[in-house]
């Protein structure tokens, strides 16, 4: 139910306003968590396996969060994300590798969070949208499902589980 739900191109967050447990993204951030993940692509073949330790930090009504991101090829890759809460439900957030602003709205378990980034594919870069849907499962886990588009056509997906420590 939920990967059907997750298909649908108009669901809002407000939507999810009545599911629990409530999604925090400062609280849950907050700490060490553990990701793991795959990108697949528009074809349905899985192209990348990764693991992403993530250590969250509050300073000053912002949320650092440093990802240290491990790839099946061997390669590594490192962002430093800074979010600010806007209110209760918005949020912006800016990453070294991230282009312009990421805003994200909050309700409920649920998070949207967008933004662009260049990524390298096939030797050239290619700058790409990421619409990303996190749903808190209990109070240490959380499911995100991004899916990646040039132009408003479909690149791939990248699915994510993260684990608190």
């Amino acid at each position: 139910m939920l990967l059907i739900t997750l298909g649908c191109s108009n669901m809002k967050p407000v939507d999810y306003a009545n599911t629990v447990p409530e999604f925090d993204l400062f609280e849950f951030f907050e700490g060490e968590q553990q990701a793991w993940g795959v990108f697949i692509d528009r074809f349905g073949k899985l192209r990348k396996r990764f693991q992403v330790t993530i250590v969250g930090t509050i300073e000053n009504d912002q949320l650092k969060l440093e990802e240290s991101f491990n790839y099946d090829d061997e390669t590594t890759e490192q962002r430093t994300w800074l979010i600010t809460r806007i209110d209760k439900h918005q949020y912006t957030g800016s990453a070294n590798d991230i282009i312009g602003t990421a805003h994200g709205e909050t309700y409920g378990s649920a998070l949207q969070w967008q933004y662009q980034m260049d990524l390298t594919i096939g030797g050239s870069d290619w700058r790409v949208h990421f619409n990303d849907w996190m749903f808190l499962l209990d109070q240490n886990t959380m499911m995100n499902k991004a899916v990646v588009t040039k132009f408003g056509f479909k690149l791939g997906e990248v699915i994510l589980f993260f684990r608190k420590e």
